[in-house]
């Protein structure tokens, strides 16, 4: 990359935590601040945040991050060029235009209690669970914010009040984020940008508008929601009384689709991020290809009002690094999620056992909400090396289930293969620090696993769009940038062919001892 002075930020709002990343021209992230914030369960399978909590941990971590790059001799004050934004998907939140205070807690990605709703309309609409596939790419499912919203709609009175006033306004994170950065209930500014948009099944894939027809048929007002903008433009101006008023947010982009970028996934490369679930996405190019295999038909990137359109195939599994939260936090069989690593490395093998994390139902290939979870193959041997060693596969069994989707539905033309023939699948996010997860995956795939030297290619994803919109970085120094791909580790299978069909095949079994148990808990 061509030396410019300056800096880029980024803010990466998860699941779990809040992070405020700062950039320099070489990519470099010279100083970061994470918070941590409070995760609501008020019924079983129903999963909350508190919205101002969320802008609270935005501001504090731009404020440290800022105090530790000036603290390093950094001029960040005066060399800030712009941020970008890059959010946990889904999400949904209704907030009041004239109070700016949410009308209800903001409803998780994960959370499940939107499934009557889903059952209704499938029975009701004439194409069921697919009605919408044809505009939005998406099944119907508790997983997208249409079906968050509507649930707020019919359930809470707050809401119900503030939509016949005409004072309701919806949003996902990105949208609740930008709003209070460029002046709230003060001319905050209504946007989501189109890979966020694409999450909430109400956004025409091909036109990138709202589309008429699912509004009508879901009842949903067209004023509640944002304007629909590109992931790589300038937006606004943050307002006074944020730590860097007069900043500009230049980009911002759905978690996943800042992965992408992050990886510098061009058309035929796939990536898996492990977070709090896992996510894998493939970059079909400028046409979107429908899934005749369970896969999403979403957006990975649109770089400027009028760049192409990327288009990608993504699997969503629910659970992943969760499990390993549940490990710590529920039973109590580790202290800290790094140390799943050593206690899973004290065994060669699970001893038979097959655990599957279908805590609110089964995403990405098998779409099942009446799936919960199942631990299978205990005997006395078992131990909690055997258990811990079980989740950890858990994980790589589902990357490599929408894998094999992902193959059946780009066919020939949507895996690039390196000068050796192979697939390469790039990885990212925490959870990839772990060695024995990775080699894990290799093996279980067969192919081998690439993992860059910045784990952290999502709010990397940001920063470069909001960099190619002032003009920080060119596409070429994204694209291009070979030298990134020298430094990766790569790891390459090494289990025999015959051991890795048997445990596949076990797999399978485990799997569909999950369906049908969503009645258990009565």
């Amino acid at each position: 990359m061509a030396k410019e002075s300056g800096y880029i930020g980024s803010i990466d709002q998860g699941t779990t935590s809040t992070r405020f990343i700062i950039y320099d021209h070489d990519a470099r992230a010279v100083a970061s601040h994470q918070v941590e914030f409070t995760q609501f369960y008020p019924e079983a399978g129903w999963v909350e945040h508190d919205p101002m909590e969320i802008l609270e941990s935005v501001k504090v971590c731009i404020a440290k991050a800022l105090d530790k790059a000036t603290a390093d001799g950094h001029n960040v004050d005066g060399g800030l060029k712009a941020i970008g934004l890059t959010d946990q998907r889904e999400t949904t939140i209704v907030w009041s235009k004239s109070t700016g205070l949410p009308l209800h807690k903001a409803i998780v990605w994960m959370d499940a209690r939107t499934s009557s709703i889903c059952r209704r309309l499938e029975k009701e609409l004439s194409g069921g669970r697919s009605h919408f596939v044809e505009s939005c790419g998406l099944p119907i499912s508790t997983y997208f914010s249409a079906m968050k919203l509507l649930w707020l709609m019919e359930n809470v009175d707050d809401v119900k009040e503030a939509i016949k006033k005409g004072d309701a306004i919806f949003g996902t994170i990105d949208t609740w984020l930008i709003w209070n950065m460029t002046g709230g209930v003060n001319g905050g500014l209504h946007v989501t940008d189109v890979t966020n948009a694409s999450r909430t099944m109400l956004m025409n894939l091909k036109t990138l508008n709202w589309d008429q027809d699912t509004l009508k048929t879901l009842g949903i007002p067209a004023d509640l929601l944002p304007k629909i903008v590109s992931n790589s433009e300038v937006i606004g101006e943050i307002c006074k009384g944020w730590p860097i008023p007069g900043i500009k947010i230049a980009g911002c982009l759905g978690d996943q689709h800042a992965a992408m970028l992050g990886q510098a996934c061009k058309k035929g490369e796939a990536k898996s991020t492990y977070g709090t679930g896992a996510f894998i996405l493939l970059n079909t190019g400028e046409v979107p290809i429908k899934s005749g295999h369970g896969l999403l038909t979403t957006l990975a990137y649109k770089l400027g009002p009028q760049a192409q359109t990327n288009y990608a195939l993504e699997g969503s599994i629910a659970i992943a690094g969760a499990a390993v939260q549940w490990l710590r936090d529920s039973l109590g069989i580790i202290k800290s999620a790094s140390e799943i690593e050593d206690l899973a490395a004290k065994v060669d093998s699970t001893g038979g056992v097959y655990f599957v994390p279908a805590f609110n139902g089964l995403f990405a290939p098998w779409w099942r909400e009446d799936a919960r979870g199942v631990c299978i193959g205990i005997t006395r041997f078992t131990n909690k090396s055997h258990i811990a060693r079980a989740v950890l596969e858990s994980m790589c069994f589902q990357v490599k289930d929408v894998l094999d989707s992902m193959n059946k539905d780009a066919g020939e033309k949507g895996s690039l293969d390196n000068e050796k023939g192979e697939f390469l699948l790039r990885v990212d996010g925490g959870a990839t620090a772990n060695n024995l997860l990775m080699q894990i995956q290799a093996d279980l795939m067969g192919t081998p696993v690439v993992r860059p030297v910045d784990i952290e290619t999502t709010a990397l994803g940001a920063a470069y769009a909001a960099g190619l919109a002032v003009g920080f970085w060119k596409e070429e120094d994204i694209f291009e940038s070979g030298e990134k791909a020298k430094n990766s580790k790569v790891f390459r299978p090494a289990m025999e062919e015959g051991i890795r069909k048997k445990k596949v095949e076990s797999w399978c079994k485990a799997v569909e001892r999950t369906f049908d148990l969503a009645d258990l808990s009565i």
